[in-house]
C-alpha cells in the first residue's frame, strides 16, 4: 500500500465497500487502481453499523487526503437478508397482463406462505399482453386495473405483461396510469427479468418489494458520506459485477441481491490478471465457488431460487458450500454452524474453547499471510483434539476437491484463484484445477471488485429474424447502452460486452432471441 505522504499528491481515489456475512470490507484504490488502504469489520446485526465502522476504519488511514475520494461503491446484503429474514418488505398489488390466456396458474404459485402473506396485498389478471414477436394480444384493461387498485392498500405495484421483453408497451402504459393516479412505485417486469413469465413476474414482485429497504440502504450511504463530509458520488453493487448510481438502485434493489459473490469475482480477476479461472472465496461462514469468463462472472442458465422463490433474472453461477474459517469442527464433522464474527474471541487460536476450521488449517501449517506464529498459539493440544483437527482438513479438502470439480465442468486447466479472509485454509494443490493463484489484498477481493466496477446495462428480446433482424439488433445495443447510461455509466466509453443469439425455430415466422449487455466505465 501506498504511504501517507504520497496520498496528499493523488487526485482521486474510490472507496470499496462489501458486507459479508462475517465481515463488511473496505478499501481505497488511487487512480492507478493500488491498493491504497484496506480495512476488515465485523458484519453488526444492523449491517449498517458495520458498514460505518470499515468506512470510519479506512477514512482513517487516508488522513488530509479524505477530500480525495471521489466516489464509494457499495456491496450490500441488505436486499437478500430482507428477502431471507421476511423483514422490512413492502406490501405489493400484483398485476399481470395476460387473461385469459394465463388464468390456469395465478401469480405467486409456489411461494411460501409465510413470503407471500408479508408481500402480497393482492393479486390481479387482466386483459392485455403481446405474443411472442411483439404483436398485441389486446388492449390491457385499464378500468380492471383501476377496480383492482381502488381495492387493495399497497406500497407499491409490480405489473407483468406476457412476453413484455418483446414489447414492454404495455407496462409502461400500466405505469403511467398508477403513478398518475394513485402516486405508488411502479416495478415493471421487462426491466427486470427475461423470458419466462412466472419466474419474470416473481422476480418483479420481489424488486417492488424491496423499495423501502433501497430507500433506508441509500439514505443510510448517503447519510454516512454526509456525516463524515464526504463530496464522493455512491453507488450500489450489481449482481452481474458491475455498478449502478443510487436513482437506479432505487428503482431495480432486486439487482442488488448476489453482488457480493460477483464483487468477490471481479476482485479476483483484477487483484490476480487472470480473466478465465476458477475462483473459491472463503470466508468466515461459507465458501462461494464461481467462474470467471473473460473477467465476469459466468452467468447460471437456470431460474435461481431466493428465499424459496424462483426468479429468471441475471445472477452469477454460484456454489456454495458450508464450510469457512469458523465453521465449528466436531468429531463427526466439519459445520454446518460457524462462530462467525466471534472466532476472534471463540478460536482456540485466539484464546477460545471452539474448535474451529481455523484452528484446523494452523494446526496443519496453513497460516494467513504474514501471519507465522500463529501456530504457535495453539500450544499443545490433546492428542484427540490434534487427531480431531488433522480429520477436519482432510474432510475439507475433499469439499473443495468436489466444489472445484462440479464448477469445472470437465476443462481441468483453469487456474484456481484463492480469495478471502479464509483463503489460507485451501491447500496449495487442488485436484480439477490448474494452479492455485493467491494475490497480494485476497482477503478484501471482494471489496476490490466493488471499486473496480464498470455500470453495465442488458437487454433480453425476442427479435425476427427476417431482414430486419440487423436494425432490431442494432436497436437493441443501443437500448443496452441507454440503461448502461442510465445505470452510471460515461456515455462516450460505453461498449457492447455481450451479444448473444439464440434461433426460435418452433415459431410461425423465424425468429431469434437476442442477449445484449453493454458496459463502460462510471461518468466523471
Amino acid at each position: 500500500m501506498a504511504d501517507l505522504p504520497e496520498l496528499a499528491e493523488l487526485a482521486e481515489l474510490g472507496i470499496g465497500i462489501d458486507v459479508g456475512g462475517t465481515n463488511t470490507d473496505a478499501v481505497v484504490l488511487d487512480a492507478q487502481g493500488r491498493v491504497i488502504a484496506k480495512a476488515k469489520r465485523p458484519t453488526t446485526p444492523e449491517v449498517t453499523e458495520g458498514l460505518r465502522a470499515a468506512l470510519d476504519a479506512v477514512l482513517a488511514k487516508l488522513g488530509d487526503a479524505q477530500p480525495r475520494v471521489t466516489r464509494v461503491m457499495l456491496g450490500t446484503t441488505h436486499a437478500t437478508n430482507a428477502i431471507l429474514e421476511r423483514r422490512n418488505l413492502g406490501r405489493v398489488a400484483v398485476l399481470r397482463l395476460g387473461a385469459p390466456a394465463t388464468t390456469s396458474v395465478p401469480p405467486l404459485s409456489g411461494w411460501p406462505d409465510d413470503l407471500r402473506k408479508a408481500v402480497s396485498a393482492g393479486e390481479a389478471i387482466v386483459a392485455g399482453g403481446h405474443y411472442v414477436d411483439g404483436r398485441e394480444i389486446r388492449p390491457p384493461d385499464l378500468g380492471a386495473i383501476r377496480r383492482f387498485l381502488d381495492g387493495v392498500e399497497a406500497d407499491a405495484v409490480a405489473v407483468t405483461s406476457v412476453f413484455s421483453p418483446a414489447g414492454g408497451e404495455h407496462e409502461r402504459l400500466v405505469e403511467e396510469l398508477v403513478r398518475a393516479e394513485y402516486g405508488l412505485p411502479v416495478s415493471l417486469s421487462h426491466e427486470i427479468g427475461s423470458l419466462g413469465l412466472l419466474e419474470r413476474e416473481n422476480a418483479t414482485v420481489l424488486n417492488a418489494a424491496l423499495y423501502g429497504v433501497a430507500a433506508h440502504v441509500t439514505g443510510a450511504l448517503v447519510a454516512a458520506l454526509a456525516e463524515r463530509d464526504l463530496r464522493a458520488r455512491p453507488y450500489l453493487a450489481q449482481n452481474d459485477g458491475t455498478l449502478m448510481t443510487l436513482e437506479h438502485a432505487a428503482r431495480l434493489p432486486v439487482s442488488t441481491i448476489g453482488s457480493g459473490p460477483a464483487n468477490s469475482l471481479r476482485g479476483a480477476a483484477y487483484l490476480s490478471g487472470v480473466t478465465d479461472a476458477i475462483v473459491v472465496d472463503v470466508g468466515g461462514t461459507s465458501t462461494d465457488l464461481g467462474v470467471l469468463a473473460g473477467g465476469f462472472p459466468r452467468e447460471s442458465a437456470a431460474a435461481v431460487e431466493i428465499g424459496g422463490v424462483l426468479t429468471n433474472f441475471r445472477m452469477p453461477d454460484i456454489l456454495a458450500i458450508a464450510l469457512g474459517g469458523g465453521s465449528v469442527v466436531r468429531e463427526q464433522g466439519i459445520g454446518p454452524d460457524s462462530v462467525g464474527y466471534r472466532i476472534v474471541r471463540e478460536a482456540l487460536v485466539f484464546g477460545g474453547s471452539t474448535a474451529t476450521m481455523t484452528d484446523a488449517a494452523v494446526a496443519a501449517g496453513r497460516t494467513p499471510p504474514g501471519e507465522p506464529g500463529w501456530r504457535a498459539r495453539l500450544g499443545d493440544m490433546s492428542e484427540g483434539i490434534a487427531d480431531m483437527l488433522e480429520r477436519a482438513v482432510a474432510v475439507a479438502d475433499e469439499m473443495v476437491i468436489d466444489a472445484v470439480d462440479r464448477m469445472a465442468l470437465g476443462k481441468s486447466d483453469r487456474p484456481l484463484v484463492a480469495v478471502g479472509g479464509g483463503a489460507f485454509v485451501l491447500p496449495e494443490r487442488v485436484p480439477g484445477a490448474g494452479p492455485v493463484i493467491r494475490p497480494e489484498h485476497a482477503e478484501v477481493a471482494n471489496a476490490v471488485g466493488a471499486a473496480i466496477a464498470l455500470a453495465s446495462g442488458r437487454v433480453d428480446t425476442i427479435l425476427p429474424a427476417g431482414d430486419s433482424r440487423s436494425e432490431a439488433i442494432e436497436k437493441a445495443k443501443e437500448e443496452a447502452a441507454a440503461r448502461a447510461v442510465a445505470a452510471g455509466a460515461d456515455p462516450s466509453a460505453v461498449e457492447i460486452v455481450d451479444l448473444l443469439e439464440v434461433p426460435l425455430s418452433y415459431l410461425s415466422e423465424p425468429a431469434v432471441r437476442v442477449h445484449v449487455k453493454a458496459a463502460g466505465p462510471l461518468a466523471r
